[in-house]
Order: C-alpha cells, then structure tokens, then sequence
C-alpha cells in the first residue's frame, strides 16, 4: 500500500514487526522535502482532471469534458506503450497520499469527484473495466485471448488500480472503493477461463504490480478470489529462480520486475507461502547491494545488466530510471516493516536523498526519468502537460509521502530512521517528538520530548552505515556511544516532558568503487553523493524542460570538456576540501584546478559528473 496506517488493511494482513505510522500523523518542518511537497501539491491542484478522464469518457460512449492531455496520454509516438490512462491513476493515488498528509479538502473534493466521472463511464459501458486506451477494451480482451498486441494494458490498468485502492484507504473515499470493487471483480471474471500455462504467458508482457493490489483487495474484504488472483498475477517465471537465490536479471527490463517483487511480498503478508518472502528478500539483496550505483539507483536505459560489465554502462545518459528508485522504496519499507534492519533503512536514506529528492526541480516542480551519470550531462524534466511519463506518475506520488518512513513502532519502541525536520504525534503513548536538525549539512539530529506523563518507551536511533561512531546525549549528558556502524543505538527509560535527545555521528569523504572497475569512482560525504557542478555550458533557460524521453543524451549535447582526475581513490577522497558553504567541497582536478563538489540532489539545471574514470 501507499504508506500509513490502515487498519481494514491491516487487520486482514500477517503481523509486522513494526507499524507504520499514519502519516496524519507526522507533520514536516521547513527543509527541502517539505519544499519539494510543496511544489508537487501546487502542480497536482493546476492539473484538471476532466482532461485526464477524456478517454475514459470516449471509451463509454459518453461525451468528453476537457481536451485530453498530451504526451503518453494521446501522441502517435507513444502509441506502441498504450499507457493512456496511467497518469490518471498516479495522480488519484498522488492526491490520496497528499490528502492523508495535510488534510486539506480541495485533494479529497478531486479524488471524490473523478471517482463520480469513472462510476459514471462503468454505468454507460455495463461493464467494471474503466480504460482511456485508444482501442477501449478491444486491447484488454485481444490480450487475454492471447493475441499479440503493443502496450501493457495490465501495467495501465494496474495504476487506476492503485490509484483507486489509495483513495479508499488514505481519503476515506466511499466512492471510489465502489469504483474499485467493480473493477476488481471484472478482473475476476476476465480471467477466469485463462488456464495456468495461458496466464503464464499473458505475464511475460508487463503487467506493473496486478500481484500486489489484488492482495490488498483480499486484505480489505477477505474475498478468496481476489487472494487466488493476487497469487496468479504472481510470474512463477520470475518467482522460481529467486526461491533458489538465483540471480537471473541480466538484461531483464528493470521497472518490469520491481512491481512484481512488491507483489511477492504483499501476498505473502497475505498469507501466501514463505516462498514469496525469500524471494523478495533475495531480489532486494541482489539489486541493492551488488547492482546499486552509489545513488541506490541502477540500469541502464531501463534494464539490469551485467555487473562486469560495469565500465560498459555507468555512464551512460539513461541510467537510473526514478521509477525503480520509487518501486525498489516501496520494497524496501515493506522488508524493513516486516525486519528492522538497519540495512534497509541505509539503502532507504541514499535513495531518498540521491535518487527521489533529487529527481524533481526544485524551481517547476517537474521530476526525472533517468538520472544517468554521463559526465557534463544535466538533469532532463517533463513539461506540465505534454509528457506524463511514467516517472511523472510515480514523481507526483514521492514527494507527498516523505513523512510515511521517518518513524515506525512495536508499541512501546520508537524507531527514528530519517533526520528530517518533522514533529510526531506518537497517540499510544501520549507522546509529542519533535525532531530538530538541519542534516545533512548538520552531521545528527535532536529530539525534544512532550508528553503530559512519565512515559517508559525504548528510542532506537539509526547509527548509519557511513558514520563511523555515534554519541546519543540524554538532556546535555552523554547517554550512550555505538562503534557499530549500520545498527541501532537503544534508550530505553522513562521519558519526561522536556527531555532532550542529541544524535552526534560523523561525515566525511569516502570513495566508492564497483568491484569490476576500481578505476571509477564516486564521491560520497554521509549518505550523499557529492557531485562535481561543471557550469551551464551550451545551455540556455528551459533547455531541461523536456518533452521525449527516449531523446535522453541527444538534448542538450553540446561537448564540453570535463575535468579529469588522477591519483589513488582513498588519497583522493581525503584530498576533498569544504569551500566555505555549507556541504560545498572542492578537489584537484589532474591539471591543478579545483573542482567544485556538492550535493547530487541540489544539482539543477548546469552540467555536473557523479562517477569519475581516474587517470
């Protein structure tokens, strides 16, 4: 599910480990992510959903409202994707998340509102399917007999979904739960006559995360035949060599296979077989820890390749596609919900920082579709109305649920993952905690404690990977140190209103390698990417704002002369030098001249390098 307490879902699920906390429940303090919330909810209240509806209409034999939009969801270029229709489920889940998050109405009013338009197009066309494609349920039904076909209709399908499933349990729509319900059982009933080896084969064309909503349907309504569906949504193709930790996904298409993971796991939480966990578990091991480049993303021109090849592919234009970093998110907060490892959460901070913040403009509020490593490319994002990627479906979710994976709890242990400003209303405990920092370029946090009565919890604070010691100070006094880099620093006492909490751990400089080609490196500081800002060379204002994204690399192509470096990777990392601001460094390039180093995420709009070939 999207990311909060839910408890119809909840109910009907296997235990956790941890919950998760409602994200009504956590409010964000000024920083980039609640900059970056803010600018992707003022773009999903200028977006008009008549526009995105205009195919839905078509499609039932009713009249459009509003012109449609272009891009993915009309242009012949796309044609062969047959995604229209995807944006509109993005954008109910967007708007569910963002409902969830502030409270305010105008979100829930939308939601409500295309819910009404969709219920109105299943009434006119008697039928549960709702889709914008140009060939309305002829595409959906030419797959199932199993008839060759373009596009993914079940990967389109599966984001109105979604998108319908978030708006039943983040907003409360009654509406849009009826939406789904029908729509789900048109996907019963579709199937049905599809024999085993039948289903198999319609799985081998993408079919997004099918596995994991009709999981979530059997946890909210207990019907076994939403469970049967989830576990036949379920590729065995994928499923069997990942039980055998198999690693088998050279070459396979990236954001295909993720959503499918997601979907292991949900059904086992549902109730499926143990198998579905060991495979999910093995496939984030496999991508995460040896595949990951040092942002946490991974691939190259949306597919996994071969780790050996490394030097072949790292960079290229059209690495790390910001959906896998979104999908391969989600995965990991369902492992860590289900196992507290500090692992997990490490994995989770450097993608969320390096991959999700980084991929939106800070200016327009636009998102990326890859963010490869070509040394002086720059960072491409979607127009407003004439792309719709998919990464501008899932960019209009990430940054209106930053606060769903700050905190989780057992009851009685509160666990603090990211430091980002934010106030929690922990409700079980009667407890207020407001956590004060400005990391990254503060190298901790601090934690202030309100609570009404003496409360016993236990506060496990992260002690990352890259820091190599934490100190935790309990009111000014030191309370407990961690020579334990990737764990859990544990408090557990009597809290009183006013108590303070510090978390004092260490930044600094690190090279990092892939073990195929030492001589290339990227530059970490924390859990960040330092990136080497190389100017605005050929480009001139706007140049970014893209409409294709299959032109990555050819926009903006200008050579320029990158700067090179030489010398020892470890040398060169203790080399790295502060420049006076805040989180700015520079280092020697070969011929003398200073580089300038700085965060990946604050990159935007000028030329930059994260993975450098040493001379």
């Amino acid at each position: 599910m999207a990311g909060v307490t839910a408890p119809a879902l909840a109910q009907a699920a296997a235990p956790t480990a941890l919950q998760p906390f409602d994200m009504r429940d956590v409010d964000l303090l000024d920083s980039p992510f609640l900059h970056a919330q803010r600018q992707t909810e003022a773009y999903l209240l200028r977006l008009q959903p008549d526009r995105m509806l205009h195919n839905f209409r078509v499609n039932a034999g009713l009249k459009p409202k509003a012109p449609v939009y272009g891009g993915w969801e009309s242009e012949p270029m796309w044609a062969d994707i047959n995604c229209h229709g995807h944006t509109l489920g993005h954008y109910l889940s967007a708007c569910a998340l963002a409902y969830r998050a502030t409270g305010k109405q105008e979100y829930r009013k939308r939601i409500d509102y295309i819910a009404a338009e969709l219920a109105a197009c299943q009434k006119a066309a008697n039928s549960g399917l709702v889709c914008a494609f140009p060939k309305g349920a002829a595409l959906v039904s030419a797959h199932l007999r199993g008839e060759p076909i373009t596009g993914v209709p079940w990967y389109t399908l599966h984001k109105v979904y979604a998108g319908l499933r978030d708006a039943t349990l983040l907003a409360d729509s009654a509406a849009a739960k009826a939406v789904l319900l029908r729509l789900a059982d048109w996907g019963v009933v579709a199937t049905r006559p599809l024999g085993d080896a039948q289903f198999e084969e319609m799985l081998k064309t993408e079919y997004g995360g099918m596995n994991e909503v009709y999981a979530d349907l059997f946890a909210m309504t207990g019907n076994a035949d939403y469970q049967r569906l989830a576990e036949r949504f379920s590729q065995k193709a994928l499923l069997a060599p990942l039980v055998k930790a198999q690693d088998q996904l050279d070459g396979m298409h990236a954001n295909t296979q993720i959503p499918k993971i997601i979907g292991f796991q949900r059904v086992h939480e549902t109730g499926g077989h143990a198998s579905y966990h060991d495979a999910a578990q093995f496939f984030w091991k496999t991508v995460a820890r040896t595949r990951a480049f040092a942002t946490g993303g991974h691939g190259d021109n949306e597919h996994f390749f071969a780790m050996a090849d490394f030097d072949e592919h790292v960079f290229s234009a059209k690495g790390s596609e910001t959906c896998c970093q979104h999908n391969m998110l989600k995965l990991t907060r369902q492992l860590f919900l289900q196992e507290p490892r500090a692992d997990y959460a490490d994995y989770y901070e450097r993608t969320l920082y390096n991959g999700i913040l980084a991929s939106q403009d800070p200016d327009s509020g636009m998102a990326t579709y890859f963010q490869g490593a070509r040394p002086g490319y720059m960072k491409l994002y979607h127009t407003p109305e004439d792309s719709f990627w998919c990464c501008t479906g899932t960019g209009m979710e990430n940054h209106v649920k930053y606060r769903d994976s700050i905190y989780f709890h057992d009851g009685r242990t509160l666990y603090v993952n990211l430091f980002i400003p934010s106030t929690l209303k922990w409700r079980q405990q009667g407890v207020v905690l407001t956590q004060e920092t400005t990391f990254p370029t503060q190298a901790g946090t601090q934690l202030r404690i309100t609570t009404k009565r003496a409360t016993s919890a236990a506060l496990k604070l992260r002690h990352p990977r890259w820091s190599r010691v934490a100190t935790v100070l309990v009111n000014g006094r030191e309370a407990a140190t961690s020579a334990e880099p990737g764990s859990y620093v544990t408090l557990d006492r009597t809290w009183n209103d006013g108590d303070t909490v510090e978390l004092r751990l260490v930044m600094e400089p690190v090279a990092e390698q892939a073990p195929a080609a030492p001589q290339i490196v990227a530059f970490t500081y924390g859990p960040l990417v330092l990136a080497g800002a190389l100017g605005k060379e050929g480009l001139a204002p706007g140049s970014d704002i893209i409409v294709n994204e299959r032109k990555y690399g050819t926009y903006n192509d200008t050579p320029i002369t990158v700067p090179v470096l030489a010398g020892e990777p470890d040398a060169l990392a203790k080399s790295i030098r502060p420049a006076g601001a805040p989180l700015e460094f520079t280092i020697a390039a070969q011929d003398g001249t200073p580089v300038r180093l700085i965060p990946y995420h604050r990159i935007a709009h000028e030329r930059y390098a994260t993975y450098w070939k040493l001379a």
